[in-house]
């Protein structure tokens, strides 16, 4: 009986010893040996970019249906179109007060407000006690000097001659800064003219016949409006950009006219930190006038580090720049081919374009349209990967 419990044992210890075996092995295998597969797999995929993303390559088809344009990029200087609110003033060189130089009375107009007068024409006549002695006292001297021209010298001492001359001068002197001629006509009787000194608009009149008037009182304004001024205000920061010389273009109601910019202003205004550029407008047909409100469009140019207009830049469409593992980056084609993101520092947007201020260079292939498509594409290698 003892023989025949023993043997089904027997024949089992072989089967048993062959599981506890392999239940062994399973227990033994180390980690190192389970990730060695994934290493040698590791070893073939591409190497990873400065992002520390692989970089992708697709064939020609696969770009055109995403919509993915490389370019290769070239330095170029930039520019865009600024708008800003304006204000058109009288031209200040084309402005003249006319105004008396002495007490006087107002005598007659001979022009009123809103008048297009032409360079001598007269404005308004004055009478003055000052002015009746300076017109007596030069006939006296004419009439004095025409004397002892006509005897000569043979006649008349060159010291008397001398006296005579500078009597003369002193008395057309004293003419002129009345506003009188130079030579005596008609009586001294004090009335004189002001006339306009160039054509131009009288857009004052302070005239009042018969008003006793103070030595500077303005009676017209007379201003040449065949070129007006346009004073446009920009955020400081931006008048660097705007270049003195260059065209701007004045839109207002009914119409646009081209001016030049003459220079900004070194001054910026304490409440609304804007400054003044100004730009000078031919006004044809008479359009513009003094008050007008007016939108301005410049060209403004990149501006480089040292706040200098710069001559070159590299820029990309705004659009290629997108954000990866918190860098901003341009997806660039390396010597494999193969699009890499590329970590760049940008610059100012002007327009639709951004300016790269480091990280690509002239000459590299990037990506500037269907960069979110390449971005999915990266992201989506990259989680099939993990």
């Amino acid at each position: 009986m003892r023989e025949l419990s023993m043997t089904p044992f027997r024949l089992m210890s072989p089967l048993l010893a062959a599981a506890l075996l392999l239940a062994m092995a399973a227990c033994s295998r180390s980690p190192s040996t389970e990730s060695a597969p994934t290493e040698a797999e590791g070893a073939e995929a591409p190497t990873e970019s400065e992002a520390g993303i692989a970089p992708v390559k697709l064939d020609a088809a696969a770009m055109k249906a995403a919509g993915i344009v490389v370019q290769a990029l070239q330095p170029a200087s930039m520019s865009e179109q600024l708008r800003a609110p304006g204000e058109v003033l009288d031209n200040a060189y084309g402005t003249a007060l006319i105004t008396p130089s002495v007490e006087a009375l107002v005598v007659r107009r001979h022009a009123k407000l809103g008048d297009e007068v032409r360079a001598g024409a007269p404005l308004v006549t004055l009478s003055s006690v000052e002015v009746a002695n300076a017109q007596a006292e030069l006939r006296i001297a004419e009439q004095e000097w025409r004397r002892v021209s006509a005897l000569g010298r043979e006649a008349v001492s060159g010291r008397r001659i001398n006296e005579a001359q500078v009597a003369l001068d002193r008395a057309r002197a004293t003419a002129q800064a009345y506003g009188l001629p130079g030579t005596a006509a008609g009586r001294s009787n004090g009335q004189f003219t002001l006339t306009a000194p160039h054509a131009g608009r009288i857009t004052e009149d302070a005239v009042v016949v018969g008003e006793k008037i103070e030595p500077g009182k303005t009676l017209f304004r007379l201003v040449d409006e065949s070129v007006v001024w346009v004073d446009a205000k920009l955020p400081s920061g931006i008048v660097p950009r705007i270049t003195p010389g260059t065209e701007a273009t004045v839109v207002f109601n009914g119409g646009r006219l081209k001016g030049t910019v003459q220079h900004p202003a070194h001054r910026t205004s304490d409440t609304t930190r804007n400054a003044v550029v100004r730009i000078e407008v031919p006004n044809r047909d008479d359009r513009l006038h003094s008050g007008d409100y007016v939108d301005v469009f410049f060209e403004a140019s990149d501006v480089a580090k040292d706040g200098n207009a710069a001559a070159t830049t590299v820029s990309v469409p705004t659009d290629a720049l997108v954000q990866l593992e918190g860098d901003t980056v341009a997806f660039r084609r390396n010597a494999a081919g193969a699009l890499e993101p590329a970590p760049v520092r940008t610059g100012e947007a002007i327009g639709d374009r951004t300016v790269i201020r480091e990280g690509l260079k002239p000459g590299d292939a990037v990506v500037v349209e269907g960069a979110f498509a390449v971005k999915a594409q990266m992201l989506k290698s990259q989680l099939g990967e993990e």
